[in-house]
C-alpha cells in the first residue's frame, strides 16, 4: 500500500497458483495439475518433469489437466515439448481440449490465442 497525495492506493497482485501432484506406479507417471499453467510454475513443471523422466524414462507419462484454469504460451510451449516426448493428456473443457489437440498441429494457434487476441 502506498500513500500519493494523500489517496491511498492499494496494489493487487493476482498470484499465480499451480498444485502440482504426481504418482509413479512403475508402469506409468501421472501429473494431476491444478490451477494456473503460467509463469514460472512453467519452469517448476519443466523441471520436475525432466527430472522424473530421467529416473524412469520407460513409465508412460500422463499429464491430467483436467483442473487446469489458464494455460500461457510458456505452458502451451511446454505442453508441446511434452508431447513431443511421448507425453499423454487428460482434458476437459472446450478450450483445454482444443489446445491439447492443436498441439499436434503444426503452426495453428489455439482458439483462445485467435479470441481478442493478436493475430
Amino acid at each position: 500500500m502506498s500513500i500519493l497525495a494523500g489517496v491511498v492506493r492499494r496494489v493487487v497482485v493476482k498470484a499465480t497458483m499451480l498444485r502440482i501432484s504426481y504418482t509413479d506406479t512403475g508402469a506409468e507417471q501421472r501429473w494431476i495439475l491444478c490451477g494456473q499453467l503460467a509463469g514460472a510454475w512453467v519452469d517448476e513443471l519443466r523441471s520436475y518433469w525432466q527430472y522424473t523422466r530421467k529416473v524412469a524414462p520407460c513409465s508412460a507419462a500422463v499429464f491430467d489437466l483436467s483442473e487446469v484454469t489458464f494455460i500461457d504460451e510458456a505452458g502451451e510451449r511446454l505442453l508441446s515439448d511434452m508431447q513431443g516426448a511421448g507425453a499423454k493428456f487428460v482434458a476437459t473443457g472446450v478450450e483445454t481440449k482444443h489446445l491439447v489437440r492443436s498441439l499436434t498441429v503444426a503452426g495453428k494457434k489455439p482458439l483462445r490465442r485467435l479470441i481478442g487476441g493478436k493475430r
